[in-house]
């Protein structure tokens, strides 16, 4: 590995440029099995919910179910900075391994918890894994993923989380069937499916490579050319050419090669140099955050709550919801690099907003059932899961390479923290004062959250639409470099 050494590479052309194939397909399952693991997660707590208040469980109190999510936040929070950071330093292979593992464990250990606080700290474990798995998978998919569909591919995989939050409903309905399994252990097994797939996940990632990208910021740039030259031959067999091809009419990557990048730099990249950008992250990160999680952390006290549906039956109100998101993304991704990233994400955005405070004031008027609110909830998400994707996509997108990772973290945890953490614990002290005016209000503050993040988009948002990462954001190894 060397330092300091100013190269041109044609790496980052030559991935753009790849047609698609079953190589990016494994990229896209083994790398985007993290939503639907965090998905599984979030689902599995949120039909637990009321399970977890029984006495012959952990009987937990409404406002401590609520506490656990907010655990479980909190514990991303702080995997996304410190795998973040590890992510940039030491590579994103790495590190996704690390993360998933992480990951494993703390969903085990979930199953063992024996009062609150177990319980509690288990689930701010596994959030820690899958924090970090946020910043070290974003990173390495859009750093291999061609620039011509990184839109609809980073929006399908965000979208995936629903896939997980499928298999976690359709899971509860048999596990937390008292007539199935006894309703003291059935909770226990629930968290051992997202162990399993942890499992599956580690072992298709062996045959992911380290980022080329990174390898060629770091010195190692005939690794990287190795490693695209390989990917070439396996996908276009003799039809594979070299940097020397003279139809390239992309330009090579002019670097300076570094072994790391110091904190000073890190700082005044995203505070000073691209403070703007950093803005429109920390916003879109925000709104979506507590308009996600102050609705479906709560889902299932709701239904209990103001419908009397009985809590073996949540999960059954819970796929439909879980459809409509998964939908979403999927037959709206390809807009975002048709029409384009700020035309989209200001419209998805804006009437997420403007549908929660419609139905917001239908269930305070009181003409909703359980089911007519699920098809609001599901009609709501399947425009707000393609906007809460393009957050993500975003952040991944409109920094540096070399901060890429740890901008991510910082913007997830920043966001995370400011509109998410504390939601599952405000709603859920809500909705146990059974005050539907109350919880009415905080339906209409998630709503203004969602159009301010709209009217962000439409005024400083980046259109990165099929454009390379390397243009979107200029590496800072490249300054000085003509």
């Amino acid at each position: 590995m060397t330092n300091g050494e100013t190269i041109e590479s044609y790496v980052p052309a030559r991935l753009d440029r790849l047609p698609w194939s079953s190589w990016h397909w494994l990229i896209v399952v083994s790398l985007g099995a993290t939503w639907i693991l965090d998905g599984l997660e979030v689902t599995l707590a949120g039909a637990l919910g009321g399970i977890l208040t029984l006495p012959q469980t952990l009987g937990l109190t409404p406002a401590r179910v609520g506490a656990s999510a907010t655990c479980y936040l909190a514990g991303a929070v702080l995997g996304a900075l410190l795998f973040g950071y590890g992510t940039d330093r030491f590579g994103r292979k790495k590190l996704f391994f690390i993360t998933v593992a992480v990951y494993l464990i703390g969903t085990a250990l979930s199953a063992f918890s024996w009062n609150f606080w177990s319980y509690a700290f288990f689930r701010a474990l596994t959030g820690a894994g899958i924090g970090g798995e946020y910043a070290a998978i974003n990173s390495a998919i859009d750093e291999l993923i061609p620039a011509r569909v990184r839109g609809r591919v980073d929006l399908i995989i965000n979208g995936s989380y629903w896939v997980g939050a499928a298999l976690g409903a359709a899971a509860t309905l048999v596990l937390l069937d008292p007539h199935r399994i006894p309703i003291w252990l059935g909770w226990r097994f629930a968290f051992g499916i997202g162990a399993t797939l942890g499992l599956i996940v580690i072992f298709f990632r062996r045959w992911i490579p380290e980022s080329p990208r990174w390898l060629m910021i770091h010195g190692r740039n005939d690794e990287a050319e190795r490693i695209v030259s390989e990917v070439e031959r396996k996908i276009m067999g003799s039809n594979a050419t070299g940097i020397i091809d003279p139809g390239y009419s992309a330009p090579p990557t002019r670097i300076r090669t570094r072994i790391h990048t110091p904190w000073h730099e890190i700082w005044d990249a995203i505070v000073h140099e691209h403070r703007q950008r950093s803005f429109l992250g920390f916003a879109l990160m925000l709104t979506q955050a507590f308009f996600y999680n102050s609705i479906f952390f709560t889902y299932a006290l709701v239904l209990m709550r103001f419908y009397n549906v009985p809590e073996q039956n949540v999960g059954s109100y819970l796929l439909p919801f879980a459809l409509g998101n998964v939908l979403g993304p999927l037959l709206l991704g390809h807009l975002f690099d048709t029409i384009g990233r700020k035309k989209m994400i200001t419209a998805t955005y804006g009437l997420a907003g403007i549908l929660l405070a419609l139905t917001g004031w239908l269930f305070h008027a009181g003409v909703l059932t359980a089911q007519t609110q699920t098809l609001a909830w599901t009609i709501i998400f399947f425009i707000a899961s393609a906007a809460a994707s393009s957050a993500y996509l975003t952040v991944s997108e409109i920094f540096p390479l070399e901060i890429r990772a740890l901008a991510i973290a910082i913007f997830y945890a920043s966001g995370t923290l400011a509109g998410g953490v504390g939601a599952p614990l405000l709603f859920g002290w809500i909705i146990g004062t059974g005050s539907i005016t109350a919880l009415f209000v905080g339906y209409l503050v998630a709503a203004a959250l969602m159009i301010f993040g709209a009217a962000t988009e439409a005024w400083i948002g980046v259109p990165a639409e099929r454009r390379s990462l390397e243009h979107v954001a200029a590496p800072l190894s490249s300054k000085g470099l003509s």
